[in-house]
């Protein structure tokens, strides 16, 4: 139980210090169409309201642990300085509370001066990269279309050669879906030993209003079954299957379990475990309940989430409302309670609903079988995975119980297939 404050839970708002900018230009991208809601303006967080957002963050938290999270766009387009000062900042208002950074980032902007800083200040650095060249190359090029891989792949030696902790946040995309295993050995080969794998599950919109992807409330209009149907939303050309989905998990489980327990982590997983134990699985998708975790624009708006960042989601302005208000507010309440409401009675009375939840709210755009909406698009990938990996499991989860120690449980379940 946390001493601090034994009902807490932490509460995160990513930030985006440059908003959407980037100096790549991801065709998968959801978030680089965010510039359009921004029309006009210079996308730099000022440095009153970085101060301001902290000193509203660091209050906002019931724990003792505060974590900033730094997003983009591409955040390394600030300077190192920018960072520094943000430092500065987090000590001015910590109140003897323990704060720690993260980063996700390209990868292509790192050299030294970035990683003796984040290595100084003990910054864990999240690197976005699509598996071997061709697989990464394929969607992930810089704005004036050349090819980022080698550039990306620098950036891994400069965060190696100053002993930086990082991990991989890896796009499942239809370029590299179906190579599940040359992709997963990619990773360990480079020696990366955390792997977070994210599908790409777009849909594009029938509005013409200058945007390119469906937002959520779009929900209702989608009759994805019929491609014929009028507000029938196709789904981008680098979005996956569900039965791909499903194989690509089950083909890289099947090799984790054999050779890589407790050398190589994959948080789905990781989180899959978690749920399975009836703990908190670190992952928002596969959590329970939604609504504690909002991005903040560079001038101050904030929203619900950081793939809700559509108007009618915005909550209020930092200049106008605090983040306490914002985040524990009715409106974001309501939000957070979406993800338990309205399953569909498939998902209701599904074995694994324990283990997915319904999965993330942006993806219940398909349907039942009987008809019924508000199905996960996933969902026929989620329950191949956990009906392939239950036995594992049970074995793993009842070791866990008996208090064996978590070295023991891996040693058994590397002999247990």
């Amino acid at each position: 139980m946390n001493a601090y404050a034994p009902f807490a839970r932490p509460l995160y708002v990513m930030l985006k210090p440059v908003g959407s900018r980037c100096n790549m230009a991801c065709s998968y991208c959801y978030y680089s169409e965010k510039e359009k809601l921004y029309a006009g303006q210079r996308p730099l967080l000022t440095e009153q309201d970085l101060e301001r957002f902290t000193q509203q963050y660091i209050e906002a938290q019931t724990m003792q642990q505060v974590l900033f999270t730094w997003h983009g766009g591409e955040p390394l387009m600030r300077p190192v300085s920018f960072y520094r000062k943000a430092m500065d900042f987090q000590r001015k208002y910590a109140d003897g509370r323990i704060i720690d950074n993260c980063i996700q980032t390209n990868g292509s902007l790192l050299n030294d001066e970035w990683c003796r800083f984040f290595k100084e200040n003990h910054w864990l650095v999240g690197l976005s990269i699509d598996g071997p060249q061709a697989s990464h190359d394929a969607y992930r090029r810089f704005t004036n279309g050349s090819p980022s891989f080698a550039q990306v792949m620098r950036g891994i030696d400069c965060l190696n050669k100053h002993q930086v902790e990082w991990n991989a946040m890896a796009v499942v995309n239809s370029r590299n879906v179906d190579d599940p295993l040359g992709f997963y050995r990619f990773f360990k080969e480079i020696d990366c030993h955390y792997i977070q794998f994210t599908p790409i599950v777009e849909r594009l919109s029938p509005k013409p209003d200058g945007r390119h992807l469906a937002a959520p409330d779009e929900l209702s209009e989608c009759n994805f079954s019929d491609e014929s149907a009028p507000g029938h939303l196709s789904l981008t050309p680098e979005s996956i299957t569900p039965e791909q989905w499903g194989g690509f998990l089950c083909a890289i489980f099947d090799e984790w379990i054999k050779e890589d327990v407790g050398r190589y982590f994959v948080q789905i997983f990781d989180a899959t475990l978690a749920n399975w134990v009836g703990e908190e699985p670190g992952l928002c998708s596969l959590s329970s309940h939604c609504g504690h975790a909002a991005v903040m624009e560079f001038n101050g708006d904030v929203y619900s989430c950081d793939h809700f960042v559509f108007p009618q989601y915005r909550l209020g302005n930092i200049h106008e409302n605090t983040l306490i208000e914002m985040l524990y507010g009715p409106r974001q309440q309501a939000f957070a309670s979406k993800k338990t409401q309205n399953l569909p009675e498939d998902c209701q009375q599904c074995e694994f609903l324990f283990a997915c939840h319904g999965e993330c709210p942006k993806n219940r755009f398909a349907r039942a079988a009987g008809g019924e909406s508000g199905l996960n698009y996933l969902c026929p990938g989620y329950q191949q995975f956990f009906s392939h990996v239950a036995p594992y499991m049970d074995f793993m989860a009842a070791e866990l119980r008996a208090n064996r120690a978590p070295a023991n449980v891996m040693k058994a379940l590397a002999s247990f297939r």
